[in-house]
């Protein structure tokens, strides 16, 4: 797979058209990535589940396509889970063999009238699946009620949804003992961003890093409601918001900041760039691996159709570790990662020693430092008196191509422009400069830098800010160079991996 602005370690389906990632569980060894698909062109349309799995995040094997439209129903996005007790009586002989994989997803009438609530299940690792002969299990009569993600309460002994009712701007809770009949238990919503509906909503538990509960031994745990909304991002397009909060097994309720450092209102982002949408994380990770992975889409609503690639369309981002931690102004907030058997990509790797922008440069000169598939991290520290920008260029060419990463540090925000990165012609809000509110640390900004043929993926501050955005660049620009506006602009560190293709 070797195409022009074909990604070399992201996720793509071999050809046609992807959005977004549905399924997503983990079993026996394997993880699932389901997604969105198109079987019979590179537009949208048809929705079906594609499917491969991977047994290190990093190559994935492609698998025929799980759950097609079927009798002008469109398989939507949904979840996966193991029935680990066999409560659907999906498994083999009553349950007495291997768990049943269960899907959960929403049935789009092809006329638009109709979107509810399916399941299907699966007794062979996944490779087949047969529908529940009683679907729709749960129907609002809704035209817009789609995006169910299901977990197990182990608490309560019960299955809970959160499903999205998309133009009420709510996502709803229910509860079952067998996947197959659901009660309604509450509402959330509408609050935070509410410009676009609601969509893809995911809900999970994580231990806050490193904090103790008030009463009690332990660590301190706080749920995460993530909602991805179609209008008034970060960048002015389809965005994904989070609540930070608690669950008590029927009703979420989002923290009231308050307080010092108070950030009441605020519209939490996962990720501040252009293109991220609809991420979903894994379910049944054992608890012996202990994280939350994520994975999402990697382009936004506004251009998606018109992105220029071929014989495909549409790529995942990075699997990404998730993580809550208390930031410098005492507020929890996710943070994200990626994670680390992208180490296996690892080729030569090039260190760079402390210096000024001129001296870092022509050490990056002097060591050849450039290429399509590259992992950077970059430490700068801020110089001279008042205002002033720096960052990393990547993709630079000799036709005046660049990918400009830099941070401002008067308004205190990272940014991505890429006026000048490629291709942008195919739509006017795509060559455009992008920003994240991220503060420094004791004057100072880490960066990590994922570079692949069509993509950055930037994290800031171990994480604490994110942006990903799409490139087009031309294949020759392979430049990489840092810039600042003061002298006194300090480049710390920084440490460049040139990384191997999974394709090969």
């Amino acid at each position: 797979m070797d195409e022009k602005w074909r990604p070399q370690f992201h996720f793509t389906p071999e050809k046609n058209w992807m959005n977004d990632p549905n399924g997503l569980v983990f079993f026996e060894g394997e993880w699932h990535l389901f997604y969105q698909y198109n079987p019979h062109g590179i537009g949208w349309g048809h929705m079906s589940w594609g499917h491969a799995v991977s047994r290190d995040l990093v190559r994935w094997g492609h698998l025929p396509v799980a759950i097609p439209e079927e009798n002008g129903v469109m398989a939507f996005s949904g979840s996966a889970v193991v029935d680990w007790k066999n409560t659907g009586r999906f498994g083999k002989d009553g349950g007495g063999g291997a768990p049943p994989l269960v899907a959960i997803y929403t049935g789009h009438r092809v006329d638009g009238s109709n979107q509810s609530q399916f399941i299907a299940s699966s007794t062979d690792r996944g490779r087949t699946w047969e529908r529940f002969a009683g679907n729709p299990v749960l129907d609002e009569k809704l035209a817009n009620f789609r995006d169910p993600k299901v977990c197990w309460d182990e608490k309560r002994g019960r299955w809970v949804m959160v499903v999205a009712v998309c133009e009420e701007r709510k996502v709803r809770f229910y509860k079952s003992s067998d996947l197959k009949k659901w009660e309604l238990m509450s509402e959330f919503g509408p609050a935070g961003s509410v410009e676009g509906v609601w969509e893809c909503p995911d809900l999970f538990e994580l231990a806050v890093e490193g904090e103790k509960p008030r009463t009690g031994g332990g660590i301190a745990r706080k749920w995460v409601l993530v909602v991805s909304v179609s209008g008034g991002g970060p960048t002015g397009g389809n965005g994904v918001q989070y609540f930070v909060g608690e669950f008590d097994g029927e009703r979420f309720v989002a923290d009231d900041a308050g307080g010092p450092g108070s950030e009441r209102g605020k519209v939490l982002w996962v990720d501040q760039g252009a293109d991220f949408y609809a991420p979903q994380s894994w379910s049944d990770v054992p608890e012996a691996d202990g994280r939350r992975v994520a994975i999402a889409w990697m382009v936004n609503g506004r251009y998606a159709g018109a992105v220029p690639t071929s014989p495909w369309r549409s790529a995942m981002t990075l699997p990404r570790e998730l993580t809550l931690r208390k930031t410098d102004r005492g507020v929890v907030r996710l943070f994200q990662e990626p994670v680390k058997e992208l180490e296996a990509l690892r080729g030569e790797k090039i260190e760079i020693k402390k210096g000024a922008i001129e001296g870092v440069n022509m050490q990056l000169f002097d060591k050849s430092v450039k290429g399509e598939l590259l992992e950077i991290a970059a430490k700068f520290r801020a110089g001279g008196v008042g205002a002033e920008k720096f960052g990393i260029n990547v993709r630079v060419g000799a036709n005046g191509e660049k990918t400009v990463i830099g941070y401002d540090t008067a308004s205190g925000k990272m940014f991505i422009d890429r006026r000048k990165a490629g291709e942008v012609g195919f739509h006017q809000e795509f060559g455009s400069v992008h920003e994240a509110a991220i503060e420094m640390r004791d004057g100072m900004l880490s960066m990590r830098v994922f570079v692949d043929r069509s993509s950055v993926e930037v994290f800031a501050n171990d994480g604490e800010a994110a942006m990903t955005e799409l490139i087009l660049p031309d294949p020759g620009s392979i430049g990489v160079e840092v810039w600042g506006e003061s002298f006194g602009t300090l480049v710390e560190g920084m440490e460049v991996w040139r990384l191997k293709s999974v394709w090969r």
